[in-house]
C-alpha cells in the first residue's frame, strides 16, 4: 500500500476517533466544543479526501475500502455517545435507526457485490444528504453552547432520521428484483 494524501487524511480520521470520545468525557467547560470541532474536522476530511482523491487521480482500492469504514465508525461512536448523553429516547432512537441503516446498507452492499451488481447500490444524493445533516446534527447535539443550538441539533437529527429512511428505501427499491427473486 502506498501512502497519500488522501489515504492519510482518512487514517487522520480514524485516528482522531479516541481523542474524539477523550474529549467527549472530559470535565471542562470547552470540552464539548473541542469534540464538536473534532467532527466539524472529521466531516472536512471526509469530503476533502474524497475530492483530492477524484482530483488528483489518487483513488486506491485500499482508500475505497477504508473511507466509509473510517466514516461509519466516526458517525456510529457519536451517535452512540450523543444517545447515552441526552438519556431520552428522542435521541436514542434516531441514533439507533441510523447504526442500523449503516449495517443493513453495508451488508446490502456486500451481498450485491457478491452477485455483480455493486452499482446497483452505490452512493446515494440521498444518502450523501443525510450525511451532511447526520454530522451536522452531531455536531450541534455535541458542542451544547446552548438550548437553541441544542434544539437545532434535535430537529436537524430528525431531518437525518428522515433522509435516512429515505435512502434506505431507495437502495432497497434500486436492488427489489434481485432481492425478491426466488431462484
Amino acid at each position: 500500500m502506498q501512502l497519500n494524501i488522501p489515504i492519510i487524511l482518512t487514517l487522520l480520521r480514524i485516528a482522531l476517533i479516541p481523542v474524539f470520545v477523550v474529549a467527549f468525557y472530559m470535565p471542562y467547560s470547552w470540552a464539548a466544543f473541542v469534540a464538536a470541532f473534532i467532527c466539524v474536522i472529521a466531516g472536512a476530511t471526509d469530503w476533502l479526501d474524497g475530492y483530492l482523491a477524484r482530483t488528483l487521480k489518487q483513488s486506491t482500492r485500499f482508500g475505497a475500502f477504508l473511507d466509509p469504514v473510517a466514516d461509519k465508525v466516526m458517525v456510529s461512536i457519536a451517535l452512540v455517545l450523543i444517545a447515552a448523553h441526552y438519556h431520552s429516547m428522542w435521541v436514542t432512537i434516531p441514533a439507533a435507526t441510523m447504526i442500523a441503516r449503516e449495517i443493513i446498507i453495508s451488508a446490502l452492499r456486500e451481498w450485491m457485490a457478491e452477485l455483480g451488481k455493486r452499482a446497483n447500490v452505490a452512493v446515494s444524493r440521498a444518502g450523501k444528504c443525510k450525511t451532511v445533516v447526520q454530522i451536522f446534527a452531531l455536531i450541534m447535539l455535541i458542542w451544547q453552547y446552548n438550548d437553541i443550538v441544542v434544539y437545532i441539533g434535535y430537529v436537524a437529527l430528525y431531518i437525518a432520521t428522515g433522509l435516512t429512511y429515505w435512502s434506505m428505501y431507495q437502495y432497497f427499491l434500486a436492488v427489489k428484483d434481485d432481492l425478491l427473486n426466488v431462484g
